[in-house]
């Protein structure tokens, strides 16, 4: 059986959009994923990745944001 841990809720500002992150363990052992739920109305879009991805992601939008406070 997979373990869901939920780890934060958001709702996007403009547009509405609600992100949901969730850590996601198999029960037989293995990795531990992030699960990254995007919801627009009706319709999803989950990506579920492993930690480096997570990382490098992570990296890129704080790069963003100090991109944007220099403005």
């Amino acid at each position: 059986m997979t373990s869901i841990i939920e780890l934060d809720k958001l709702t996007v500002p403009l547009g509405g959009q609600q992100i949901e992150l969730q850590q996601i363990d198999n029960a037989a052992g293995g990795m531990s994923l992030l699960r990254i739920r995007i919801r627009e109305g009706k319709r999803f879009t989950i990506f579920d990745i492993d930690a480096q991805t997570a990382e490098r992601l992570a990296a890129s939008i704080q790069a963003w944001v100090a991109h944007q406070a220099e403005k």
